[in-house]
């Protein structure tokens, strides 16, 4: 996977690693005292300020505050000047104890009312801390012991922008203020740098740009609508995977976007996931207060359940394999939305299998397999497996323990016997089994999931699923959950950004570009590109007769594979003067040979180099 540098360079000097909050427990002190200094800042210059919640950051940290007079982006320089004040104070940064009955009292000394309103889920006793003896929050900590522990050349604030109060649209707006803070100067310019190369690979800017996807106001936040160029990915990673999958035994299906409410209250996500879901749509005000109606859906398990279970199938039968590429629906905040990465509906690569508990293991690892051949043909290879296992204790889960640990040790039998290096993350499993996540590390070194695996002996409870076992009893088949892709959506984003837009050939929308040197050359230009289609490469002749120079620039602004300057030496030779993304000229060749090559370039997902 190419790095950062060799993306602007062509160096292969891999990039400074960032340390994470997770990484560096200084790093999160610092970045929570950082947190606290820019308030006090703030109600420096903005005396009528009050502050809300302030947490660090996986890049910094963030506070909201609500007051009358808007924050503007040029306030944060004058912002920023006070907080290097603060910090050459050396303030000693002091943490203090005191009863819920005392926090009430000094905040209602101070005029917080927000302060009351999170002073309401703490409980005894309640820690403060204190910046010198003039400025003080609620807060449970960590920081440095004094503001001169934090280097005034690694921070500066990012950012002003919009926020409810708790996330809610309902309540009231505040006003956000994002920073970032590092251990050192050095770490900053890299954060910069990596944030400004985040900028040019933004795939909100670049689908935009080569015209592969919109958000229409009219249709809604987080609903992206494809053109026919962004379509076109979409269908090749569909039809890509599709093929592997008839390969691999896994039988179509399709379902509705819609379902009673009941049967999500059977699988658990009305209890367990209601607030991802939409609301819901009952046709009378007495049949939505006894909730009877229907629900987008949120998953598509409930639906292959349905479709396994209208039969009764025997151990000879299993396992099963169901797939689809179904659409689910989140009902996700605005203000969490992030173009493709973060949408309210998107289609995942859905599959389950059902399968004895004898075939659970070899499934499983035929599952994984298939994954990882989908990342090598993407060209992904910076990747861990995290073992996403339940919380201990948590009551956010349906299910016995012992049926988890069944779950769990199924996965990490597997990913021992492939000899993966993994870590366990407990609290991220779904609420009704553990998972094996990928988590993909693209160029600029942020983490994405991608491909997931769940073993569920939950659902198939619920549903109460059986098959004939070899002597006659019904038994409970064994779920497995995955998608290879995960969303689409997410997936297409992640790919815009670590391939910058520069698609590899089998999955860019344009594959090859004819250009003309004059009008006259059209027809043969139309022979060859209909050559080429016949032959499954998407191809195109640029019509806008514009000049050979301009025509090419444009085909390179569009980042297209292939392109194939025709002129009059081409016609007579019947060949195609040949210029490729990756290689740059290659002189003329004879059409036929250039056929050839794309495809076998296609057919084993490289480039053409």
């Amino acid at each position: 996977m190419s790095t950062v540098e060799s993306a602007i360079s062509g160096e292969q000097q891999k990039p400074m690693k960032l340390p994470r909050t997770s990484e560096s427990e200084s790093l999160k002190k610092i970045r929570h005292t950082t947190s606290h200094i820019m308030a006090m800042a703030v109600q420096k210059i903005f005396p009528q300020a009050q502050v809300t919640i302030g947490p660090w950051t996986e890049t910094g940290f963030y506070y909201d505050f609500a007051l009358s007079e808007p924050i503007a982006e040029k306030d944060l320089k004058a912002i920023k000047k006070e907080m290097i004040k603060i910090i050459k104070k050396k303030l000693p940064v002091i943490r203090e104890e005191v009863s819920k009955e005392d926090a009430q009292k000094r905040i209602e000394t101070i005029n917080e009312p927000y302060k009351l309103e999170i002073l309401e889920g703490l409980e005894d006793p309640i820690s403060l801390y204190h910046l010198g003896d003039k400025w003080w929050d609620l807060c449970a900590g960590p920081h440095v012991e004094t503001t001169g522990d934090i280097n005034p050349k690694a921070i500066d604030l990012e950012t002003v922008a919009g926020a409810y109060w708790r996330g809610d649209a309902s309540n009231a707006q505040l006003q956000r203020i994002y920073g970032t803070a590092w251990e050192t100067p050095e770490q900053l310019a890299e954060y910069k740098r990596r944030k400004e190369e985040a900028l040019k690979r933004d795939h909100r800017k670049l689908g935009k740009e080569l015209g592969l996807f919109i958000f229409a106001d009219p249709v809604g936040p987080g609903l992206p609508l494809w053109t026919p160029k962004g379509t076109l990915i979409r269908s090749t990673l569909e039809n890509f995977l599709k093929e592997e999958q008839v390969k691999r035994g896994y039988l179509p299906v399709v379902t509705p976007h819609i379902a009673r409410i009941d049967l999500f209250k059977t699988s658990g996500h009305w209890q367990k996931y209601k607030e991802d879901m939409f609301p819901m749509m009952a046709e009378t005000p007495e049949a939505a207060a006894i909730e009877q109606g229907f629900v987008l859906k949120p998953m598509n398990c409930p639906f292959h359940i349905q479709i396994y279970k209208s039969e009764l199938h025997s151990y000879r039968d299993l396992p099963i394999r169901l797939a689809e590429f179904g659409t689910v629906y989140r009902y996700e905040q605005s203000g969490e939305l992030g173009g493709l990465t973060r949408v309210r509906g998107f289609t995942v690569d859905d599959s389950h299998l059902f399968v004895t508990p004898e075939q659970l293991d070899d499934e499983f690892l035929k599952v994984v397999d298939l994954i990882l051949s989908v990342f090598k043909s993407l060209q992904l290879k910076n990747f861990q497996a995290r073992l996403s296992f339940r919380e201990p204790d948590s009551d956010k889960y349906i299910g016995s323990q012992e049926v988890w640990d069944k779950a769990e040790n199924a996965i990490r039998r597997a990913v021992e016997q492939m000899n993966m290096e993994y870590f366990v993350a407990p609290g991220e499993a779904a609420f009704y089994g553990p998972k094996l996540d990928f988590i993909f590390h693209d160029a600029l070194e942020r983490e994405w999931q991608l491909g997931t695996v769940q073993v569920d002996y939950n659902l198939p409870e619920r549903f109460d699923l059986e098959y004939v076992s070899p002597d006659g009893s019904r038994q409970r088949p064994v779920m497995i959950h995955r998608a290879p892709f995960g969303s689409l959506e997410r997936l297409i984003g992640i790919l815009i950004e670590e391939y910058a837009g520069d698609f590899p050939l089998w999955l860019a929308p344009i594959q090859a570009r004819l250009l003309v040197v004059s009008d006259e050359f059209l027809p043969y230009a139309q022979e060859v590109v209909t050559k080429m289609q016949l032959q499954g490469i998407r191809a195109e002749v640029d019509l806008s007769g514009e000049r050979l120079g301009k025509l090419i620039r444009n085909a390179e602004k569009q980042k297209i594979p292939v392109m194939a300057v025709i002129g009059e030496k081409e016609v007579q030779s019947n060949t195609l003067s040949i210029r490729t993304r990756v290689t740059g000229e290659l002189g003329q060749l004879p059409v036929m040979e250039v056929i050839d090559k794309i495809k076998t370039a296609i057919s084993n997902f490289t480039d053409w180099k």
